[in-house]
C-alpha cells in the first residue's frame, strides 16, 4: 500500500471513479435497437402502402383543443424587411422569408399556408392539444354569455366616457383616478417600512 495523500486516502484509490452497471446499460441498448427496428418496420408498411407514416402519439396526455383568444397577427408583417441567412431559404425547414411556427420550426410563404398550418393535426399536437374539442355544456354557454355581456357593457361605457365632451368632468375624473394611484401607491410604501422595522 502507498503512502496516504493529504486528505488520508491511499494514493491508488479508485473508488471515486464512476461505475458502469453494464447489464442496464446493455438492456437499455436493447430496447432503445427494438423501438427502432419496430418504427423502420411501421415506415416500411407505410410505404408498402402508399401512406404516411406517423409517429403515435398519445391523446390522453394531450389536452382538449379551445378555441383562439386573440385573433391571429398576419398584418403586421407587410412592409417590413428582414434578413435571413443565406442557407435558410431551402424548403420549409427553419427560419426563412416568410411566416415562422416557431413550434414545428417551419417557415411558410404566405398567410393561407401559415393559418392552415395552424389548424393542422401537426401543430396542434405539437402544441399540446389532441384536436379533440370538448363538447360545451349549458354552464358554459351561461359563463360564456355572461362573460360577452360584461365585455359588451365595458366596451359601451368605455365609448361613452370617450365621447364625454365636458372637459371639467373628464380632468375631475382623471384627478380621482390619480389620487386613488398616489393613497395606493403611498399604502404600498408605508406597509413596506413597516415590514423593515418590524
Amino acid at each position: 500500500m502507498s503512502n496516504p495523500n493529504a486528505y488520508g486516502a491511499p494514493v491508488s484509490d479508485t473508488a471515486f471513479r464512476k461505475t458502469w452497471d453494464r447489464e442496464e446499460y446493455t438492456k437499455k441498448a436493447a430496447e432503445d435497437e427494438a423501438k427502432r427496428k419496430a418504427e423502420g418496420k411501421a415506415r416500411y408498411e407505410a410505404k408498402l402502402l402508399g401512406k404516411k407514416y406517423h409517429a403515435p402519439v398519445d391523446y390522453s396526455a394531450l389536452d382538449d383543443t379551445t378555441a383562439r383568444n386573440k385573433r391571429l397577427d398576419v398584418a403586421s408583417m407587410v412592409g417590413k424587411t428582414m434578413l435571413v441567412p443565406a442557407g435558410a431559404g431551402m424548403g420549409k425547414r427553419g427560419v426563412g422569408a416568410g411566416f415562422y411556427c416557431k413550434d414545428c420550426d417551419l417557415t411558410f410563404k404566405d398567410n393561407l399556408q401559415l393559418v392552415e398550418h395552424l389548424n393542422s393535426k401537426q401543430h396542434l399536437i405539437a402544441t399540446g392539444q389532441s384536436g379533440e374539442v370538448k363538447r360545451a355544456g349549458v354552464e358554459d354557454v351561461r359563463m360564456r354569455l355572461r362573460m360577452l355581456s360584461h365585455r359588451k357593457r365595458v366596451r359601451e361605457e368605455e365609448e361613452r366616457k370617450a365621447w364625454q365632451l365636458d372637459l371639467g368632468v373628464r380632468l375631475k375624473e382623471r384627478e380621482e383616478a390619480d389620487a386613488k394611484e398616489r393613497e395606493e401607491k403611498r399604502r404600498i410604501r408605508n406597509e413596506k417600512r413597516r415590514k423593515v422595522y418590524t
